[in-house]
């Protein structure tokens, strides 16, 4: 049996296969092809989609790990990374070699390949997704073959759902690893609404508990090469330093507040509205500085199901009000507050900030709730608003959606019938959203 991250979604693969080069994998492609079954790369799990669900046979990348070649050019460098590598282990390789994404992520756990399939995605106005980086691709395609994606095709690989092949290598571009100072700050909602919030910083992003006149922010901000930042990394008046090395969003005390608001929830969930309230008011302003990828990893507090949808970025304000008046009105909130992100536009045929800059829009209910009543809830709202859902997520979404949503959904499924003729990379799932 295999299981999500997060409980949500489990199947019986006919076999699980764990092949140890690219031949292997191949192999295993060639051999499901002739008995008419399905195949489905799995990494970390941590999706909330059932796109890795399957009765047919799973492969495991574990085996491919590691960064096997650094290119480009003067001033543009790439990197060629295993897809099975965890971005955590990803970020550890560059920063030995000075080294970093230009993407802020911030777990650790998925895996390169099951990252750029979903179109993973950090929090900054000029950032893309990891799939933004993509400077090339190697997959096995659907009849086995091992191939390099040709550039006409890579827009339509970088984001591919795992519909195209395995990809077992990746090309990612990256830049010169730097230090940054992470800040956490209670702010006044309506100032998180404004777009002048988001384009003060590089990096930002927001929890907003619906109830709640306050919003939790974290921001990053890059410090001078030789920055003497001293010893406690924190600011100056006001602050507490921070006892982890991330900065989170979570509250008050990080980790303990948040899994306190879920305690709450399951034994006296009316009171929710009222400790998330408190939460927010009693949050304090700390700090700290070092690598991106260290001061914001935020490891999750508790396990929960997640819908996601970006927004044109000029909707967010409307949206989140609306959004945030009906998980109140309806008597809907939960002991996680939304989470606010934003995105630069992007390449990617199907990617969900395809050609538009994004406002990222994130509800999430904690496991052994019953999700559904909430989650409907945000669908109906988020997709009034323009709102595609990120792939990695749950929602309601149906081909006839993606063919409105992507205009470039025809390019997509001519390279398909490409790279996957016969659909052995086939799911119920992807037929929902892709068609046959």
């Amino acid at each position: 049996m295999w299981t999500n991250w997060s409980g949500g979604q489990q199947c019986r693969p006919i076999a699980t296969v764990r092949p140890l080069d690219d031949s292997g994998v191949s192999a295993v492609v060639r051999r499901a092809a002739e008995r008419g079954q399905t195949v489905r790369p799995i990494g970390a799990g941590h999706s909330f989609s059932a796109l890795a669900v399957t009765d047919g046979v799973h492969v495991d990348l574990s085996a491919f790990r590691g960064v096997t070649g650094i290119g480009g050019r003067p001033g543009r460098p790439t990197v060629r990374v295993r897809a099975g590598t965890t971005v955590g282990e990803l970020h550890e390789e560059l920063a030995s070699r000075d080294l970093a994404l230009e993407a802020p992520l911030e777990l650790a756990a998925p895996t390169v390949g099951g990252a750029l399939a979903v179109g993973m995605h950090g929090s900054g106005t000029a950032h893309g997704s990891l799939s933004a980086a993509v400077a090339g691709l190697r997959l096995v395609d659907g009849r086995g073959r091992l191939r390099d994606v040709t550039v006409a095709d890579l827009d339509g690989a970088r984001t591919s759902l795992g519909a195209l092949g395995i990809v077992v290598e990746a090309e990612l571009a990256v830049v010169p690893a730097g230090r940054v100072r992470v800040t956490r700050a209670p702010r006044p909602v309506e100032e998180v609404l404004d777009p002048a919030f988001w384009a003060e910083h590089p990096v930002a992003e927001a929890a907003v508990f619906p109830s709640a006149g306050t919003a939790l922010t974290r921001w990053a901000e890059p410090l001078p090469e030789h920055a003497d930042t001293g010893d406690t990394d924190e600011d100056t008046e006001a602050e507490e330093p921070e006892r982890s090395l991330g900065v989170t969003v979570a509250g008050a005390t990080g980790r303990t507040a948040l899994g306190g608001a879920v305690v709450v929830e399951r034994a006296l969930p009316r009171l929710v509205p009222r400790f998330n309230r408190a939460v927010s008011r009693l949050a304090r302003r700390v700090s700290a500085t070092g690598p991106m990828h260290r001061v914001l990893s935020s490891p999750p507090a508790v396990r929960y199901e997640q819908t996601e949808w970006a927004l044109p970025r000029a909707a967010l304000a409307e949206g989140a009000r609306e959004l945030f008046a009906a998980l109140t009105d309806d008597h809907l909130e939960v002991g996680l507050p939304v989470r606010l992100r934003v995105g630069a536009p992007e390449s990617g045929w199907l990617h969900p900030s395809h050609d538009r800059p994004t406002a990222w829009v994130a509800v999430r209910v904690p496991r052994g709730t019953d999700h559904a009543p909430v989650l409907e809830r945000a669908y109906r709202v988020l997709r009034a608003h323009g709102g595609r859902p990120h792939w990695a997520s749950r929602s309601d979404w149906t081909v006839e959606d993606t063919a409105r949503a992507y205009p470039r959904l025809p390019d997509f499924r001519r390279v398909r019938d490409d790279y996957d003729p016969d659909r052995v990379f086939a799911t119920p799932a992807l037929a929902a959203v892709l068609g046959d």
